[in-house]
């Protein structure tokens, strides 16, 4: 039986604790809010009070917290009571930067840290779906990675450069939430055209955008803005989508429709819509 600890359980560590403890693990876990632990009870997990409680005896730690500074800090409460051998496993979305210096500085300690983040709800947790990303020392990942598998649908090794999960986390996430900002305004626009919501979404459906990511999205990587919908007739109908919503709320078009005329205002009206991208790559 493996002893390993959650440092925070909101919802997804509390889901990670849940399903570890069912698995058979032996599971203490801690939370600042002391009733998020004992709601674990059920499944076996045990509450401990304080995180350096949490992890004495144990193999594996896994943080599940909200930042950079609470990660800090809950490792520095935690530390002196880790086991010399003991492997800390940080699923927490951090900021690339501090997530390079703080592995740095644990290594430098002799504490052995990867950074784990994942692209998954509490749903996709207890079902082992999703992906989990990981970055660090290769021999460490080796020695986890069988216990990691068990977590997640992919489990992807991005190689020893400490910040590259952090970093690819905040790509995905871009994607997540932009994507939920342009269907909001798919369903502002349905609202103000009378068409049902839930119809508006299904529509959706008719477009492929993973072909969209691999072919567009390829395009303007490689800052190949050659013309298939031109800049000039997407401003056009970007007009038309902010006339028909009215003065209701939006959250990304007027923003678009912004930066469409300093494009074209710079003379690439001509060239593909994907040419909002322009800044970020490199040109041929």
């Amino acid at each position: 039986m493996t002893k390993i600890a959650f440092l925070g359980t909101g919802l997804l560590g509390a889901a990670f604790a849940e399903v570890a403890a069912k698995r058979g693990d032996s599971v203490t876990a801690w939370n600042r809010s002391a009733d998020k632990v004992h709601a674990l009870t059920q499944f076996g997990v045990k509450a401990a009070a304080t995180p350096a409680d949490a992890v004495q005896g144990v193999s594996r730690v896994h943080l599940v917290l909200k930042d950079d500074a609470v990660v800090d800090e809950v490792i520095a409460q935690a530390r002196h009571a880790l086991a010399p051998d003991a492997i800390l496993i940080d699923h927490t979305t951090t900021l690339p930067a501090l997530t390079a210096e703080r592995a740095a500085r644990l290594h430098a300690d002799g504490l052995k840290y990867l950074h784990c983040p994942v692209f998954m709800g509490p749903p996709a947790a207890r079902s082992a779906q999703g992906s989990m990303m990981v970055a660090g020392p290769a021999a460490l990942f080796e020695s986890v990675k069988v216990d990691l598998a068990k977590m997640t649908g992919r489990l992807i090794y991005m190689g020893e450069r400490t910040d590259l999960a952090a970093a690819n986390k905040l790509l995905g996430n871009a994607m997540i939430i932009g994507l939920s900002a342009v269907m909001a305004d798919v369903l502002t626009l349905a609202q103000a055209s009378n068409i049902d919501g839930e119809d508006a979404i299904k529509l959706l459906g008719l477009l492929d955008l993973n072909a969209m990511v691999g072919g567009r999205g390829l395009n303007m990587a490689k800052g190949n803005f050659r013309p298939s919908f031109e800049l000039a007739m997407a401003r056009k109908d970007v007009r038309l989508m902010l006339e028909t919503s009215g003065n209701r709320p939006m959250a990304t078009l007027p923003a678009i429709a912004a930066r469409m005329d300093h494009l074209i205002s710079a003379g690439h009206g001509a060239e593909d819509a994907s040419v909002l991208g322009i800044d970020a790559v490199a040109r041929p």
